[in-house]
């Protein structure tokens, strides 16, 4: 049994860990409160934006763009969104296991002709630690997202898909369902998939940041007051008027749209870092709650048998004389 010096020494450690857990969980829910509210004032813009793009190429038969042709796959990209630190579960875990997932899908085309862009500093380690190509270093944006490097990757990206150097690039991210929730996505960049109906961001939860399992079943029984219902994306009119010209059109449209899918991803995977920090910490500070009673309980224990034999052996003692 360890002495009560020992159960002292660890009950101080448990404290101190504690209170830099607590800490990073409220450092955390910060965080996540302002990539709520990133996501939120740019979603309404990027979904009906793509809605309207895609809506115009599968209608208008004139509407031709080597941006939504299918070609054979010689060469392709993976734009992989992660942390640049850790302590967030198993949020980097998860990416790179479906990174890893996505060059086993495509080692037939041989390792030159794998691309990596790694958005985060655990993802560029894992690129060099596996041997692929690196595109460059994009681990500011992990920390600080903004729009001119999201426009960058994107026109990167446009430029090799049209000159040929690439077939395929494709997103792997976490999709921000809600503060509790980080939907794992593999996403097609290019080619422009026009037969891909936009269902997940409905089911958003921008606005909470709840992250128990109990408060989210209790919410999706009882449902939430003052909750805005979700208005349905309506059907767009076939008959488009193009003005100026076909080419003008889409030469505006699908970069934007680029830059936005980029931009959206990067925000997605943000706030899902800090959500999953967020539960990370809360329970890291919930496992120390019970360590220390357990901790206290044991040096309770050890201090009232160290009293007993003390006062057994006074006892013995005056017996004898």
């Amino acid at each position: 049994m360890p002495s009560l010096k020992e159960i002292k020494g660890r009950i101080a450690s448990v404290k101190s860990t504690r209170k830099i857990t607590s800490a990073m969980k409220m450092v955390a829910s910060s965080k996540l409160h302002h990539a709520q509210v990133m996501i939120e004032n740019m979603l309404p813009y990027e979904t009906m934006l793509e809605h309207i793009l895609k809506s115009f190429l599968a209608a208008e038969a004139e509407a031709q763009t080597i941006y939504d042709q299918e070609r054979p796959v010689k060469r392709v990209a993976l734009v992989v969104f992660a942390s640049n630190s850790s302590l967030c579960g198993g949020f980097n875990a998860n990416v790179l296991r479906m990174m890893q997932q996505a060059i086993a899908e495509y080692q037939h085309l041989g390792k030159d002709n794998i691309e990596i862009y790694p958005i985060g500093r655990k993802v560029s380690e894992k690129v060099t630690k596996l041997g692929l190509y690196s595109a460059g270093d994009f681990t500011a944006l992990a920390d600080k997202p903004n729009v001119q490097g999201c426009i960058d990757i994107a026109m990167d990206l446009g430029m090799r898909f049209q000159k040929g150097e690439i077939d395929r690039v494709e997103l792997i991210y976490h999709h921000f369902k809600s503060a509790g929730s980080q939907i794992l996505t593999r996403k097609t960049f290019l080619p422009i998939d026009i037969s891909e109906e936009l269902n997940e961001d409905k089911e958003r939860d921008l606005t909470s940041n709840i992250a128990t399992a109990k408060a989210q079943e209790y919410l999706r029984k009882h449902g939430r007051q003052n909750h805005s219902e979700v208005e349905e994306v309506k059907p767009l009119n076939d008959n488009f008027i193009v003005e100026p010209d076909m080419n003008t059109v889409l030469s505006r449209l699908i970069p934007k749209l680029a830059h936005l899918m980029i931009y959206t991803a990067l925000l997605d995977s943000n706030a899902s870092e800090h959500a999953a920090r967020m539960v990370a910490m809360q329970t890291a500070t919930d496992n120390a709650d019970e360590l220390l009673r357990e901790l206290n309980l044991q040096y309770n224990k050890s201090r009232q048998q160290a009293i007993t034999s003390e006062l057994l052996d006074i006892v013995g003692g005056s017996v004898n004389n």
